[in-house]
This record gives C-alpha cells, sequence and structure tokens, in this order.
C-alpha cells in the first residue's frame, strides 16, 4: 500500500510541475513579457528549491516522492523546450 501511495506522489508531482510550466508557456511567454516569464521561471525554480530544503531537514517520505515528480516534470519540461530550439534549427 505504501509503495503505491508513493508512486502517486510521484506522479501528482510530475503533472504539477509540467501543468505550471505549461501554464506559464514552455517555449514562449502565454499572455505576458519576456521578462515576466523569466521571472515565472524562476518563482518556480525557488519553490521548489523551498521544498527540497523542507524536504530534507523535515525528512518527510511523501514530500521526497513529490520531489521525484517534480523534478520529472521539470526535466520533461526542459526537453520540450530543447526539442523546440532543435526543430527551430
Amino acid at each position: 500500500m505504501d509503495f503505491d501511495l508513493n508512486l502517486i506522489f510521484a506522479l501528482v508531482g510530475f503533472l504539477i510541475m509540467l501543468g505550471i510550466l505549461g501554464g506559464i508557456g514552455i517555449n514562449k511567454p502565454r499572455g505576458m513579457s519576456v521578462k515576466m516569464w523569466c521571472v515565472g521561471y524562476l518563482a518556480v525554480a525557488l519553490g521548489f528549491d523551498a521544498l527540497v530544503v523542507v524536504g530534507l531537514l523535515g525528512g518527510y517520505k511523501w514530500l521526497t516522492y513529490l520531489l521525484v515528480g517534480l523534478s520529472a516534470g521539470a526535466a520533461t519540461g526542459l526537453a520540450i523546450h530543447v526539442m523546440h530550439h532543435i526543430n527551430e534549427e
């Protein structure tokens, strides 16, 4: 049971991060200036960093799996962004 719950936390983290990055625009800003788009990405990164610190200091197992999912979502968002640049070349 615990194993299944951990996978759910990881999947939820993945969907949250991919949704946030997709919401602000992975390849171009959605309804905002490039400056605000960059600030949005910075806010996502700093929020993620804060969660990592809380997870490491607090020892929350569920948060560790959520962070794994968030990391996977961020990596997938970056891969989509890079693929966009590859297709432009």
